[in-house]
């Protein structure tokens, strides 16, 4: 199968799948989307051409978008894997994929290191829960232990830094973009 086909069999899944599991028949999703019911049946079977025009209206009935509905179904990425930054003492897994909220972006991290003594500053807000262990956050001259089961919220602009205390420490943050590159960049 050639990659428009496979692509086209795929949206027609998606459709069908969508339709499916939301319980309508081809009549209820014919009369969310103004396209007819035979045409319907016709498309989710591949015995008609998907327009454009068509598919935008179905998209919008189902409650998806065009890029959902195209985009790919390959799963050779399903496994994120860890990414291990030795001399920072960091161990990073980017639970963010293309496709994600445009500036943010989403990590657990396996902190293995003692707050670091250079603070940084950049625009923005951070966010962190800590998922296991106990992390220690430096926000300028204050000191705040914020343990498993705790987040923290903070302004970037405030000098900042952050380690484990006790053992290595696991959180779940989200980063804006200038808190990726400072935290998940080089160091």
């Amino acid at each position: 199968m050639t990659q428009d086909g496979e692509l086209d069999a795929l949206v027609r899944q998606r459709i069908r799948g969508l339709r499916v599991a939301r319980g309508w028949s081809l009549d209820e999703l014919a009369a969310r989307s103004y396209v007819s019911p035979s045409t319907l049946s016709r498309i989710e079977t591949g015995h008609r051409r998907i327009a454009l025009d068509q598919l935008a209206p179905i998209a919008r009935a189902l409650g998806s978008t065009l890029d959902q509905l195209v985009e790919s179904g390959r799963d050779e990425d399903v496994v994120i894997r860890p990414h291990h930054d030795d001399n920072r003492g960091i161990t990073t897994w980017l639970l963010s994929r293309e496709g994600a909220p445009i500036g943010m972006t989403v990590a657990k991290l396996r902190v293995d290191r003692p707050v670091p003594t250079d603070l940084r500053v950049h625009p923005g807000r951070d966010w962190f829960v800590v998922l296991s262990g106990t992390v220690v956050l430096r926000l300028a001259e204050r000191t705040i232990v914020v343990r498993a089961g705790e987040a923290a919220e903070f302004s970037t602009m405030v000098p900042h830094a952050f380690g484990s205390n006790g053992g290595p420490a696991e959180i779940l943050c989200i980063l804006d973009h200038e808190g990726e590159r400072s935290h998940l960049g080089p160091s």
